[in-house]
């Protein structure tokens, strides 16, 4: 057999055999099934891990399980994910034309449409990445290439989304292989033969298959490099693999690719790497990708860690592969590592743009686009990844600035030629100057707040610190005082002073703003106001910390075809007026508001709900940002981009600052690792004692279990046990409520 349905026993994969055509299609089209797909194409992340799972390269042990399993099927399953709408018709009919030299078996579209799952006879003397690469090249497309483990599962799709199904599927000959095929079909490893190896291709370390470590490796030492330049590549590739190869040349190059590289030069470079003395203890790196995969295998789906924006776990979440059109052209020329930083630190600069333009937040109010950023990372992480494309979006506001500049310039000599006596013109209107100074004062910040006719300011820091010159006095908390009056709609601040020439003015502030510093530098200059409101109404962002002697990134070159993309973006931005109202933006407020509701009250995290207040009005604005650019109109990759930001900016803000507000707020420190889904450490079956036993693990009190419990049951969480047994409780099935 090679077509499994996948179901889960005690938190593991279990594989029955689906042995026709009729029990394939039934499982497909039941009702919950299509119910299911509905709801994870609009963003439902729960409703697709109930998708049915199969499996089409495994053959599970006896007890049916699939963990530690070895023994291929006759068949491949293949992942080619992350194509654009555009793309999809074409690619499926190439898929179909060569379906006969590929022995194709089964087509079918993804759950988020983003590309297919395609099931092909396999050719019993390659391995299963061998396969992969050559169905790769024969059609001409790229394949996921975290799928490369036997064991890995497919969400299925309905009946409309199979493209073609051959019953061939459900009797495969063990040893069939395409008649017009038979001999070997060429591979890109063709020539020269890998020495013997000291495991199997499919082998594990550690409960980690060694093709997932070896792919999460190569995105940890900064991805593949191009031709050219890749034996040194493979050299520290090799490096860190042989820790857990058994210092075994043989070893290492039966897991690691050769990447394109002369056979014979890769393996002169892997045994060079055996070759070398190594230390009592594996590298970090080494071990930063084993715990990813066996973090990632623990899952039932692919969604990368921390996707709650709990801030439990130790990388944020991973940015979706389908971008807005704006975003992607504006990361299009920053190395992978920064995009995330670079996604969200462009907001503040777009919404400068914004001119009398509002958007009703779900709770009736009007907000302007008040967006700030602080980019928190390690010292030499690469925080300047920001300013490029900060610069190209600010281009026409400075060429603007300049001219104001000008006339400011004029006025102010034409004072200095005249004498303390003489009558002196008054200073000119329509000075609108909106990039300020980073170390301008706070009157010179409320003076041209003033004459800035609503516009927003807008300023790029290098450091956070630069704040400061904002205070009003050494002990004055004004710049902290500016940093929550700026996200408040109808503001007012100012300055009174009797001098003559001293400023005295009230204003409405209208202040976007990106910083950068570094994480122990940011941690202490928000300590002394964990609660007071700067944080919650701050966008925070990050960049990984990479392995010592990581490649350096390339950037590439912002030029004029690039402003050229950009510019109708921009003008969009400058042409919007008046409240502008958008239904999909406003659902998704509600659905990520209702999202975050779950996963506090799941979690008993009071820090975290009162972040998520704030952080869904940031993700709401930012969503109306990307709606205004794309010229009013919405499109599909927008909800998972602006779901990825809120629950980036949470992960952030939990991270960095979680456990100095529970602190603050009086509360014990829990986990550094964020809040808990409560409901996710009891059994299915649980009884009060249970409940409590939990609460007081992360020390929660006792007190507060009843109403926890009704809230639980009215959500439709948990129901009272069938059997009528008193104070014991059963969890309704799907609604342990990751919060994803």
């Amino acid at each position: 057999m090679s077509c499994f349905l996948i179901t889960y026993q005690d938190g593991h994969k279990v594989a029955r055999p689906v042995t026709s055509r009729e029990e394939y299609l039934a499982l497909r089209d039941s009702k919950e099934q299509i119910q299911n797909l509905a709801k994870a194409r609009r963003g439902n992340d729960a409703a697709k891990r109930r998708l049915v799972q199969m499996n089409y390269s495994c053959m599970p042990n006896a007890d049916g399980t699939l963990k530690g399993a070895k023994q291929m099927t006759t068949t491949v399953g293949m992942d080619v994910d992350g194509l654009k709408p555009e793309q999809l018709d074409d690619i499926a009919a190439k898929i179909i034309a060569k379906k006969q030299s590929l022995g194709l078996l089964m087509l079918e579209k993804s759950a988020r449409l983003h590309g297919f799952h395609l099931v092909f006879r396999r050719r019993q003397n390659l391995s299963q990445e061998e396969n992969l690469r050559w169905a790769s090249e024969l059609l001409g497309v790229e394949y996921d290439s975290g799928a490369k483990d036997i064991t890995r599962i497919f969400f299925t799709t309905t009946k409309d989304d199979l493209l073609f199904l051959d019953d061939e599927l459900f009797s495969v000959s063990p040893t069939h292989e395409p008649e017009q095929k038979k001999e070997k079909p060429k591979v890109t490893q063709e020539k020269a033969v890998v020495p013997a190896s000291s495991a199997p291709a499919d082998a594990e370390y550690d409960e980690a298959t060694y093709a997932a470590i070896v792919h999460e490796l190569e995105k940890l030492l900064g991805g593949v490099p191009m031709h050219g330049s890749r034996n040194q590549f493979i050299f520290t590739m090799a490096c860190n693999l042989r820790y857990i190869c058994n210092h075994d040349p043989q070893w290492v190059a039966k897991v690691l690719p050769d990447y394109g590289e002369n056979r014979e030069k890769w393996y002169n470079s892997i045994k060079s790497a055996c070759n070398r003395s190594m230390t009592i203890h594996m590298p970090k790196v080494m071990k930063r990708a084993i715990e990813r995969v066996k973090m990632a295998q623990a899952k039932p789906c692919d969604d990368a860690e921390g996707t709650d924006g709990s801030g439990n776990g130790s990388i944020p979440p991973r940015m979706p592969q389908t971008l807005p059109a704006m975003i992607r052209l504006l990361v299009s020329k920053t190395p992978d590592i920064y995009q995330p930083a670079v996604a969200h630190a462009v907001f503040p600069a777009l919404a400068t743009h914004l001119w009398h333009t509002k958007f009703r937040y779900i709770d009736n109010v009007e907000h302007e686009a008040t967006l700030m950023c602080v980019l928190m990372a390690g010292t030499g992480a690469g925080k300047s990844c920001i300013t490029k494309p900060i610069d190209c979006i600010m281009k026409d506001v400075r060429e603007r600035d300049k001219i104001s500049m000008e006339k400011e310039q004029e006025w102010k000599d034409e004072m200095n030629t005249k004498g303390a006596n003489k009558d002196k013109k008054n200073r000119p209107e329509g000075i609108v100057i909106q990039e300020v100074d980073a170390d301008m004062t706070n009157a010179a910040f409320v003076l041209r707040m003033a004459e800035a006719e609503d516009h927003f300011l807008y300023v790029h820091m290098n450091e956070i610190e630069q704040f400061n010159a904002l205070k009003v006095s050494a002990r004055s908390d004004s710049h902290f005082q500016i940093m929550c009056l700026a996200f408040d709609p109808g503001n007012s601040y100012g300055q009174t002073r009797v001098g003559v020439q001293s400023v005295s003015r009230r204003v409405c502030i209208r202040f976007n703003w990106n910083a950068s510093t570094t994480i122990r530098k940011g941690q202490q200059y928000f300590s002394k106001v964990l609660t007071d409101g700067p944080i919650s109404r701050i966008n925070f962002c990050t960049i990984p910390e990479q392995e010592i002697g990581a490649d350096m990134p390339i950037y590439g070159t912002y030029d004029e075809q690039f402003d050229k993309r950009l510019k109708p973006y921009i003008d969009n931005l400058n042409a919007a007026r008046g409240v502008i109202e958008c239904p999909q933006a406003f659902e998704l407020a509600k659905k990520l508001k209702e999202e975050n509701a779950d996963f506090a009250r799941l979690s008993q995290s009071r820090t975290f709900e009162n972040l998520s207040f704030r952080a869904n009005v940031i993700a709401y604005l930012k969503a109306m940002v990307l709606y205004v650019a794309n010229g009013c109109k919405w499109e599909r990759s927008f909800e998972d981009f602006i779901r990825w930001s809120e629950r980036y900016d949470l992960w952030c803000k939990m991270h960095f600052f979680g456990d100095a507000i529970d602190n603050a707020n009086g509360e014990v420190q829990v986990n550094k690792r964020g809040p808990r889904n409560l409901l996710e450490e009891l059994p299915d079956t649980f009884t009060y004692d249970d409940v409590v036993e939990v609460r007081r693990q992360q020390n929660l009190s006792a007190d507060k279990t009843r109403y926890m419990l009704n809230n639980w049951k009215t959500r439709g969480y948990i129901v009272r046990d069938p059997k009528g047994q008193k104070d014991v409780w059963v969890k309704c099935k799907g609604k342990t409520h990751r919060n994803q």
